[in-house]
């Protein structure tokens, strides 16, 4: 399967929306349609907010992978955050996720950024496996306070 990475535009928003539904339920959490449309707006309009999209030959969307740039206080040139990477369950293990993770890396660089970082979910050993291949992973652990 040839596999094509491209940065989302307004016509893939059907598609995307499909894809976010399914990570969300992957995660097991629901957003209202206003912050999932939120989102997307972000995605497509914000300068510091970027959305690539893995399509196979066909032109349909196997995965997506949404990126904020921004500064940081340990360096003079910004961070890239990849905030969300997923792959559509039928598509996994077809190199999809590292094809995007790959992508990110070329983004990054092209902005001039210092370092690409993420998180994921501490069971989440499939993307671990995959995580150890392209980066190393740090001692931190992450917190957070939540509000609303």
């Amino acid at each position: 399967m040839t596999i094509s990475i491209r940065p989302l535009h307004e016509e893939h928003a059907e598609a995307w929306r499909a894809l976010w539904q399914a990570y969300l339920a992957f995660y097991q959490t629901e957003l209202s349609a206003d912050v999932s449309d939120h989102t997307w707006r972000q995605i497509v309009r914000n300068e510091n907010i970027k959305g690539l999209a893995a399509f196979d030959n066909q032109g349909r969307m196997l995965g997506f992978a949404h990126i904020v740039l921004h500064p940081n206080t340990w360096n003079t040139t910004d961070c890239c955050y990849l905030e969300d990477l997923f792959v559509d369950s039928r598509y996994r293990w077809l190199g999809v996720a590292r094809s995007l993770i790959e992508a990110v890396y070329r983004l990054a660089e092209q902005h001039n950024c210092n370092r690409v970082y993420w998180v994921t979910a501490q069971d989440n050993h499939a993307a671990q496996a995959l995580y150890h291949q392209v980066a190393r992973q740090t001692g931190m652990v992450q917190y957070r306070k939540d509000f609303q």
